[in-house]
């Protein structure tokens, strides 16, 4: 099963273009390694893209990168990927392919986190449940083909989870550093995991609690001497340390023990400015002048600046989409409701089941154990629902999910214990997972379930990395290359680079525009490409949300470039039509496009 996995990531990641954060991602890795600093794409910490850029080091690949020390707010590694990839042209293709196969092994990493972890709770059914969960989910297959760090935190994340579990069952010397090591790992692919620290305190705290002699102690079944044993406090702080270390390796110590009040700071959280830099208020510092800010940061000055504009950028209020709705700022319940639409149903129906037999002895594990499953989930989800300036990405909570599959994997325990109606439903359910995941692949990224209509009708719901992350690009150069006759094409792309950089012949699409200065004003007839972010009227999660390719609305598409790019005739009937409809004059005699 890991082998499929690694060949369905393989050949997703060939046959998709660079989704618009890739586009950053991977001149910024080449950067640290080349330069040792590691300014450009702050808001993440280093290790996913350090490891992506190893093999287009081997290869060779042409990079300039400016200093950019200065401007790290403004998010300058967007700008030295388009440089990146016109630098190199159609040799791009190649060098984002390798970058993607380097990252399979997370996935791979979290795979038989998994199965480890789910063995060891409910079993061997419940471990190949977990496994098939994750395996053939459509949301780790999107993004664990790629080189932006979702996959990677949660596999990582679900590894530093299960080690720091084996090590409060049974707290050793050697445990603690294993503990230690991988929860420095997950603190160096994104910064979501921070809260694994307090995380990993509160449980230390109950395992010790749960773990302290009783003069009368109740009898528990899956309890006894061993998990009454107590994980010393000398060992956590050796977990700890260990982590701390293994931050500051990651970025080559660079800028470490900084003092607090030398750093110019950006988020309200941490400058002390009554409003964010974005309308104008200077960077500062709260804690400059007070003792605190004589105190050294035992961080690279990286990790600290990330943390700072990363939160700057959650607290902006941006434009947001929601079920055909776009406003300023987000909802609270957007990630509720992408992952009501983005999981299968099976997966959903196998969670419910799972649910209910937390109620029933035989199926669960510990609750201390069930526990350190749920609380994760439940303070990711509660932490990324309450920052409400923008909501935009499924994305973001995706560091859950393993600690779901595993959870959900208990009902594979009605096989043994001779549930048999029961055991047919679950396998029903999963099967109905990986035939649904199956059905859209490698159009992954795009993957809707059933009750949200499937991917045709995903932008209904969801836009921006849940349905169009500039992935299908090559889907269109291959349709255009097997229709020769479909020229000149006017194309409309989502992504974060000029499709003429890699050798994509387009002209613009005319716009609803009432400014005369354009040169494409109103409907027109000829062959058009539009991404589907921009036929729904996402622009960019900066700018308010402009409806100037809404006529295509009007038509149907002839072809489509995956799920996330349409294609569209226009004859100069239909463009006079749709004209007098959007308020137009009707095109003149002898205008080039009747």
């Amino acid at each position: 099963m890991l082998a499929l996995h690694a060949l369905l990531l393989a050949y997703g990641a060939w046959v998709h273009s660079p989704t618009f954060d890739e586009v950053a991602h991977l001149p910024s890795g080449l950067s640290h390694w080349q330069s040792g600093q590691f300014e450009l794409y702050c808001v993440n910490p280093p290790l996913v893209r350090l490891v992506a850029a190893l093999p287009v080091l081997a290869v060779g690949a042409k990079t300039y990168f400016p200093s950019f020390a200065d401007d790290v707010i403004r998010r300058p590694e967007f700008v030295s990927g388009r440089r990146f990839i016109s630098a190199n042209a159609a040799a791009s293709r190649n060098l984002f392919l390798v970058a993607r196969w380097a990252c399979i092994p997370f996935s791979l990493l979290g795979a038989l986190a998994c199965y480890l972890w789910a063995k060891e709770l409910y079993g061997t059914g419940s471990a190949f449940v977990a496994l098939g969960l994750w395996c053939f989910g459509p949301n780790i297959l999107a993004h664990g083909q790629l080189i932006t760090p979702d996959v990677p935190a949660a596999a990582m994340g679900v590894l530093a989870a299960y080690s720091f579990w084996r090590w409060l069952k049974e707290p050793t010397w050697l445990g603690a550093m294993e503990a230690g090591l991988t929860l420095g790992l997950v603190l160096l692919t994104k910064f979501t995991w921070l809260v694994a620290v307090p995380l990993w305190l509160v449980l230390w705290v109950m395992w010790r609690w749960r773990a302290t002699p009783h003069p009368h102690p109740p009898p528990q079944r899956g309890e006894g001497e061993d998990a009454r044993r107590r994980p010393s406090f000398a060992q956590l702080a050796a977990i700890l340390v260990v982590a701390l270390a293994i931050i500051n390796v990651g970025y080559g110590f660079e800028g470490s023990f900084t003092r607090l009040g030398q750093f110019e700071l950006y988020s309200r959280l941490l400058s002390g400015r009554g409003e964010d830099y974005y309308s104008g208020a200077p960077p500062g510092n709260r804690f400059r002048g007070t003792w605190l800010g004589a105190l050294p940061v035992p961080v690279p000055k990286n990790y600290l600046r990330g943390i700072d504009v990363q939160k700057a950028d959650l607290e902006r209020e941006r434009h947001s989409y929601l079920r055909g709705e776009f406003r300023i700022g987000g909802w609270w319940y957007f990630y509720l409701y992408a992952l009501a639409v983005k999981v299968p149903l099976g997966t959903w129906l196998l969670v419910l089941m799972s649910v209910a037999a937390l109620f029933i002895r035989r199926f669960r594990a510990t609750w201390r154990d069930e526990l350190l499953l749920a609380l994760p989930v439940a303070v990711i989800l509660v932490i990324v629902s309450s920052e409400t300036g923008f909501t935009h990405h499924l994305r973001y909570v995706l560091p859950i999910a393993p600690f779901v599959f595993i959870s959900a994997s208990k009902v594979a325990r009605s096989i043994e214990l001779r549930y048999k109606k029961l055991a047919v439903v679950a396998g029903l359910a999963l099967a109905w997972s990986v035939v649904s995941s199956l059905a859209v692949y490698p159009h992954s990224l795009s993957y809707f379930n059933e009750l949200a209509g499937g991917p045709k009708n995903g932008a209904k719901h969801l836009l921006d990395s849940n349905i169009d992350w500039g992935q299908d690009l090559w889907y269109l150069r291959d349709w255009m290359t097997q229709h020769p006759h479909a020229r000149p094409m006017g194309i409309q792309y989502f992504g974060g680079f000029d499709p003429r950089h890699v050798a994509i012949d387009c002209a613009p699409v005319p716009r609803l525009s009432v400014d005369t200065t354009e040169r494409c004003v109103g409907p027109r007839a000829g062959w058009f490409a539009i991404s589907v972010n921009s036929l729904y009227g996402w622009v960019a999660r900066t700018r308010p949300s402009d409806d100037a390719y809404a006529y295509f609305r009007e038509l149907k598409p002839v072809a489509m470039a995956g799920y996330s790019i349409y294609i569209y005739h226009i004859t100069p009937e239909e463009a006079n039509r749709l004209r007098r409809q959007f308020g137009f004059d009707p095109l003149p005699q002898g205008d080039p496009s009747q």
